[in-house]
């Protein structure tokens, strides 16, 4: 072979090889996953909304909740207990989540947020074992900085009394208090009047009378089990527990949080007090913005006349390095 001949294979074998070599740039991650929550419609029956896990092994089954605060999904979110799956999602880099202000896209994260804490408000002031609100909708929203003391939200949204099946669209103001303490949101809604007047009294009598006659007091374990369901007997005390286990989700709500209700771990009937039908519960909340599973054990009473009044709460410890999950009692 002449020397133009190894010239000219030199250059085809340079030619050959570049074809080989690769540069792989990391992709860009967005933000649309923060910005975007799974908004479905549910109800106390079923639901349809099954995000992304960051959690494998120890699972409980996490029901979807953008409608209610607390229903039983056909399609259910498994997530774990205190314990992060390790891999590219631990890997990833941090995004920061800046909260935007003006006029708000209302499918995304921070209206949705903002909107959830008005349904743990509306609970916790009018729900009961027959009644339980839930968000259907988000109209519009605004967001304002208020000086260095917080931020404040203006939300048109549709609230659904999911038990009698009636929505009402209302109108709701969150404000978030900035500082060193963490402080619960404050909330004022109006145009609600409807919803309101739904009265359920009846229902919750016959209840209250036949439990605080009961002479057997009693204990009930995972609601909903892990095919999502519950026993019809015993779908009050789930609205029951969702309805006390709602002060917490609403004192722990920040601008960074979506909670629901995953579990009702055990709920157990004291003896009843002063006319009150008293109940100790262990409940595992759902975090949708973290994917984390805190737990909870509350003490908290029960009439139609005096509604709901949390007595206790403590928030149990985080379960870490996959650590078995503690029975209950």
């Amino acid at each position: 072979m002449g020397l133009r001949g190894v010239i000219v294979l030199v250059v085809l074998m340079g030619t050959t090889w570049s074809f080989n070599v690769t540069t792989i740039r990391p992709e860009a991650v967005s933000t649309d996953t923060f910005a975007h929550p799974e908004t479905t419609e549910e109800t106390t029956e079923q639901g349809r909304n099954n995000p992304e896990l960051m959690n494998e092994d120890r699972t409980v089954h996490v029901p979807a909740l953008t409608d209610t605060s607390g229903g039983v999904d056909s399609q259910t979110t498994e997530a774990t207990v205190g314990c992060s799956k390790k891999g590219a999602v631990a890997e990833e880099e941090p995004v920061e989540d800046v909260m935007a202000t003006g006029e708000l896209n209302p499918s995304h994260y921070p209206a949705q947020r903002a909107a959830k804490v008005v349904q743990h408000y509306l609970n916790t002031r009018y729900g009961s074992p027959y009644k339980l609100f839930g968000l259907k909708q988000v109209h519009s929203g605004n967001a304002e900085d208020v000086a260095d003391s917080g931020r404040k939200y203006q939300l048109d949204i549709s609230v659904h009394e999911i038990i009698s099946d009636t929505k009402e669209n209302c109108s709701a103001e969150v404000f978030f208090p900035r500082g060193v303490k963490q402080l619960s949101p404050q909330v004022q809604v109006s145009s609600c009047e409807e919803l309101l007047k739904i009265d359920a009294n009846s229902e919750e009598e016959a209840l209250y009378h036949q439990y605080k006659t009961n002479k057997s007091l009693r204990t009930e374990k995972r609601l909903p089990d892990s095919y999502g369901h519950i026993d019809p007997e015993m779908t009050p005390f789930w609205h029951l527990s969702i309805v006390a286990s709602s002060f917490i989700m609403l004192n722990e709500s920040t601008e960074n949080t979506l909670y629901n209700v995953a579990q009702v771990a055990n709920i157990t009937q004291l003896t009843t007090e002063n006319d009150q039908l008293k109940f100790d519960c262990h409940v595992l909340l759902h975090d949708m913005v973290s994917q984390e599973i805190p737990q909870w054990k509350l003490l908290f009473t029960w009439s139609p006349a005096g509604g709901v009044k949390v007595l206790h709460t403590e928030q149990l410890p985080h379960l870490h390095d996959c650590e078995k999950h503690p029975k209950t009692n």
